[in-house]
């Protein structure tokens, strides 16, 4: 794994453009970067990002039935109790999932180890789907970059795939806070790839849902049903919601599923370690409150349960907080993870985002920061297998 500067294309903001791409720059400052970029070997991606994103899926979804049986375990992640029978019926019903994002910490040695699971909400998906690919090809007929120059990305051809397993229902709505550029960029670009696999699309803000007193239901502004339900807005704030409270009462299916909740709650870090403790792939953690965290000695990473693009988290080196982002989490409680350090890549350190489809693995991400700490205004590289 190497970090190579390269020039930029000149036209590359028309480009953007074009595609839709209207969020490449945040508050002036660049989110889409492509005056450097990321190679890895092919070894690097099957070996060392691939197969273990594969291994910790097959993890996570084991320790998703054990949690899911377990009102100790439900208690432990704050999940309320008014919802455990939502969590419970979703996955006796194999509600299925359309896609998650692992945020690895992986420099090219070593096992690549799990810092958190996206598995409800994650964004970047366009980026990481289509532009990142464009910049691929206009980078090799340019001669920006080799030739020969690939890249681990299947992730739009695998979205298309798995819509057409959603069947039943051909009208997908989708839904999230639309006013926001990054949210709305990403419900547009998953409404393009559900329209590709043949499904009717309406596209609402999260607030425009309502609901049909006879009979019951979610409906759109048109008073249309909503049967099938993209939302890109976290479990945890629908449960804090005033609609909230109806979840279980609709016959709406939602991607993605209640199930899902489980598994973006960073307490699912430590029920991890408990369950596979000594994986190579993950990192030892606890919750805050357990007596085991103290194992972890003066150095560690603090994760609220509920937490968004790096909010509220902690790096402590030696019990001081050397990196800390602020931000609205954290009443619920805490978890500790063990310390470890993005690599450093002259300054800036990145992190890897290893997508899933269908629970496959199946392309990744880059995102790099000054900081370890990997936040909102962290830039997007794009990457090469050289």
């Amino acid at each position: 794994m190497q970090r190579i500067a390269c020039p930029e294309r000149d036209d590359w903001r028309d480009t953007a453009a074009q595609c839709g791409f209207d969020f490449h720059t945040i508050d002036g400052e660049r989110y889409w970067d492509e005056r450097g970029y990321y190679a890895f070997t092919l070894d690097d991606i099957e070996r060392d990002i691939e197969a273990p994103t594969a291994e910790i899926e097959e993890m996570c979804l084991e320790a998703a039935g054990r949690i899911l049986d377990d009102e100790r375990l439900l208690r432990r992640l704050q999940i309320p109790q008014a919802f455990w029978p939502l969590l419970a019926a979703s996955w006796q019903r194999d509600d299925k999932s359309l896609y998650g994002r692992f945020d690895l910490s992986y420099g090219g040695h070593g096992s690549a180890k799990l810092l958190e699971y996206n598995a409800d909400t994650p964004t970047s998906i366009f980026e990481a789907a289509v532009f990142q690919w464009t910049w691929l090809e206009q980078a090799i007929e340019r001669r920006i970059i080799p030739q020969r120059a690939d890249q681990y990305n299947s992730i739009h051809e695998r979205l298309i795939a798995r819509w057409q397993d959603f069947g039943g229902s051909h009208h997908l709505h989708l839904t999230g806070l639309t006013s926001d550029s990054e949210d709305a960029g990403t419900l547009a670009y998953l409404a393009d790839t559900a329209s590709q696999a043949g499904l009717a699309t309406t596209l609402l803000d999260i607030e425009d849902i309502g609901w049909r007193d006879d009979g019951g239901g979610f409906v759109d502004l048109d008073g249309n049903d909503m049967a099938l339900v993209f939302k890109l807005y976290p479990w945890e704030w629908m449960f804090q919601d005033a609609f909230g409270a109806r979840l279980e009462q609709a016959a709406t299916r939602w991607i993605e599923p209640p199930w899902k909740a489980v598994l973006s709650n960073k307490g699912i870090l430590p029920l991890l370690w408990e369950m596979f403790e000594g994986h190579p792939n993950l990192l030892p953690a606890f919750f805050e409150d357990d007596p085991r965290a103290a194992s972890l000695g003066p150095s560690f990473v603090r994760k609220p349960l509920f937490s968004r693009e790096g909010a509220n988290v902690s790096l402590v080196a030696d019990g001081v907080a050397v990196s800390a982002q602020d931000g609205p989490y954290g009443a619920e409680g805490f978890i500790r993870q063990a310390l470890a350090p993005l690599p450093d890549f002259g300054g800036v350190f990145p992190v890897i985002g290893s997508w899933l489809v269908a629970h496959e693995p199946c392309g990744l991400s880059i995102r790099e920061d000054e900081t370890p700490i990997t936040g909102n205004s962290s830039r997007f590289l794009p990457h090469a297998i050289l």
